[in-house]
């Protein structure tokens, strides 16, 4: 039987992280626009919008397991002018969050609802993830100048 506890705790831990997630994404999407990547200004901003539907779905999920939803403070996170450290920092940010959301649904195995929510937020993630991997790949196999060309 999941805990219902455990379960409200971890979605309001990515209730939290993910809209701070989500915001960053926004202002790299307005800082690579800047820059003329118009590319990666559209792949952040669809990001951030992605990301935010997933923040509605976990704050639904705790009011239907009767949890209350917080508006908890946020550290303090990475920006930067630089589009390869940037893929290099949200690469990691996915792989440090698979690892915390599959023990979280792994814990949800027996809510199906909590299960099928985190299932696929866990796929979309796994999905980024790749992304970043094939974009360093590319980087390595391309160079750094010809990859950025790609993203004007």
């Amino acid at each position: 039987m999941a805990d219902v506890k455990k379960l409200i705790k971890g979605m309001q831990i990515i209730v939290t992280d993910l809209s701070q997630q989500a915001d960053g994404h926004a202002i790299q999407s307005r800082i690579f626009g800047a820059a003329g990547f118009t590319k990666l200004q559209e792949k952040y901003a669809e990001h951030a919008e992605e990301e935010r539907g997933w923040v509605i779905k976990c704050i639904d999920r705790i009011m239907d397991l009767g949890g209350e939803v917080k508006l908890e403070a946020k550290k303090e996170g990475f920006v930067t002018k630089d589009p390869v450290e940037w893929i290099k920092y949200d690469l990691q940010v996915s792989k440090d969050g698979l690892a915390f959301l599959k023990a979280l649904t792994e814990e949800a195995r027996d809510d199906y609802t909590t299960y099928d929510i985190l299932k696929a937020y866990y796929q979309d993630e796994e999905e980024d993830m790749y992304w970043g991997e094939q974009q360093l790949e590319l980087i390595k196999c391309i160079g750094v100048q010809n990859w950025i060309l790609q993203q004007i």
